[in-house]
C-alpha cells in the first residue's frame, strides 16, 4: 500500500517541478516595455506563442521611422537582458510594412 502512495507523491512532485520550469521569467508587460524602450516605437499588438518547448512573446511595433516590425522576445529571457528583442534570423521579408 505504501508503494503506490510513494509513486503518487513522486508524480505530483515531478508535475510541480515541470510547472515551475514552464513559468515565464519575463511577463508580457515587461517584454512590451522592453521593446517600446529599445525601439522608441508604438506597440500595435502583443501575444504569447508556443514554439515547441519554447515560449516567446511576439510584439508588433510601429517604429519612429514608420516601419512595422514584429519582434520575438523569449519568455524565459532575464528581464535585464538587452539583446533579446532582436528579430529572428531570416531575410526579414514580411516583417516590415511601410506606412
Amino acid at each position: 500500500m505504501a508503494k503506490p502512495l510513494f509513486l503518487l507523491c513522486l508524480l505530483a512532485c515531478a508535475g510541480a517541478a515541470a510547472a515551475a520550469q514552464q513559468a515565464p521569467a519575463l511577463s508580457l508587460e515587461q517584454a512590451v516595455s522592453r521593446v517600446q524602450h529599445d525601439t522608441g516605437g508604438t506597440i500595435l499588438a502583443a501575444d504569447l506563442q508556443h514554439r515547441g518547448k519554447r515560449v516567446e512573446y511576439r510584439i508588433k511595433v510601429l517604429t519612429p521611422d514608420g516601419h512595422v516590425r514584429v519582434l520575438a522576445v523569449p519568455a524565459d529571457a532575464a528581464p535585464a537582458a538587452a539583446d533579446s528583442t532582436k528579430t529572428p534570423p531570416g531575410n526579414g521579408a514580411g516583417n516590415k510594412e511601410k506606412h
